[in-house]
C-alpha cells in the first residue's frame, strides 16, 4: 500500500511541476518591452500546404534588445512566415527586406504595462487553479485508498505531504509572477 501512496504523490507533484513550467512558457510570450526570440515560440506557418512550427523554417534571434531577426532558410517562406506573425495577433509589425524579416519591439506605454501585469497576474490564478485541482485529486485517490484499507495516519501523513509540497509550488508562482511584473515595469 505504501508504494501505492508514494505513486499518487509523485504523480500529483509531477503534475505541479507540469503547471509551473506552462506558466513558464506563457509568461515568456508576455512581452516586456524587450525582445526575445521566445516570444514567437509556437508560432505556425504554412510551410507549403503543411502547418510546421516557426523554428523549423528559420532561424529566429536578437539583434539589439529591441529587435527581432527571422531568417526564412528560403527565401520563399518570407510572406508566409509574415503572414502568421500578423495572423497570430501578437501586435508586432514585421518588415522584411527581402533576406530577412525584423521585428521592432515598440516600447511599452503606461497603460499597456498595466494591462500586461493583469495578464502576468490571471495567468498565475490559472496556475493556481491547476495546483489546486492536482491537490485536490491526489487527495481524493488517497480517500479512496483509506476506503480500501489504507490506514488513517498514513493518509493524514500523505495530505500533508501534498499540502507541504502545494505549498512549495505556490511560492515558486508567486516568485515567478514578481519577476515578471518587475520587468515589465522596469523602463
Amino acid at each position: 500500500m505504501n508504494e501505492e501512496v508514494e505513486l499518487v504523490l509523485d504523480v500529483a507533484e509531477e503534475k505541479m511541476q507540469s503547471a509551473i513550467y506552462h506558466l513558464g512558457k506563457s509568461l515568456l510570450k508576455i512581452r516586456a518591452g524587450q525582445a526575445n526570440p521566445g516570444m514567437l515560440d509556437g508560432l505556425i506557418v504554412d510551410y507549403y500546404g503543411t502547418d510546421t512550427p516557426l523554428k523549423q523554417v528559420a532561424n529566429v534571434g536578437t539583434s539589439d534588445a529591441r529587435t527581432i531577426i527571422i531568417q526564412p532558410w528560403e527565401k520563399a517562406m518570407i510572406g508566409p512566415i509574415e503572414k502568421a506573425i500578423m495572423a497570430a495577433n501578437l501586435g508586432f509589425n514585421p518588415g522584411n527586406n527581402g533576406e530577412v524579416i525584423r521585428i521592432n519591439i515598440p516600447m511599452l506605454t503606461e497603460e499597456r504595462r498595466g494591462s500586461l501585469v493583469k495578464q502576468v497576474k490571471h495567468e498565475g490564478e490559472e496556475t493556481k487553479i491547476s495546483l489546486r485541482n492536482s491537490r485536490r485529486e491526489a487527495i481524493e485517490e488517497l480517500k479512496q485508498m483509506k476506503n480500501d484499507g489504507l490506514s488513517e495516519d498514513l493518509v493524514k501523513r500523505s495530505e500533508e505531504k501534498i499540502q507541504k509540497t502545494i505549498d512549495k509550488f505556490y511560492a515558486k508562482v508567486e516568485e515567478l509572477i514578481e519577476q515578471k511584473e518587475k520587468d515589465i515595469m522596469t523602463i
